[in-house]
């Protein structure tokens, strides 16, 4: 049987969401960071370089980069790229806004450590459910 983990968050967009984690250990840029049309992280030698944000839970530190960040998230979400929700530890001001105009559920103050990519997560609020990949 696998264990649940189960961490509090502060919401930063409120929401319900639920996908396979993508974890970064590094801050993300959205503006150059993250191609709009494709959902492919394009940032050279950043830890997801190639992967897709696409349906994931992304979990990362914080966010880096300009304020056109938060338009670069709407253009994910209005192109069907966006990420299902967001988990921070630590919120920036250009992530928050883009979640907030584009829905994406959004968390911080959460305990990254607990999440690694492959797990599946569930984002309810201010409750972040983690079960452990197989």
């Amino acid at each position: 049987m696998t264990r649940k983990t189960h961490l509090s968050a502060r919401i930063v967009k409120a929401g319900r969401a639920s996908g396979w984690a993508l974890v970064s250990a590094e801050p993300i840029g959205f503006l150059g960071g993250v191609d709009p049309d494709t959902g492919i992280v394009i940032e050279g030698g950043h830890p997801l370089e190639g992967e897709s944000v696409t349906d994931r839970i992304l979990v990362f530190p914080t966010g880096k980069g300009s304020t056109v960040g938060s338009y670069t998230l709407y253009r994910l979400a209005r192109n069907g790229l966006a990420p299902a929700a967001i988990v921070n530890a630590e919120a920036d001001p250009v992530v928050a806004v883009g979640a907030v105009i584009a829905e994406i559920p959004m968390v911080d103050r959460v305990d990254l450590s607990c999440i690694h990519t492959g797990d599946w997560v569930e984002v309810h609020d201010d409750e972040v459910v983690v079960s452990p990949a197989a």
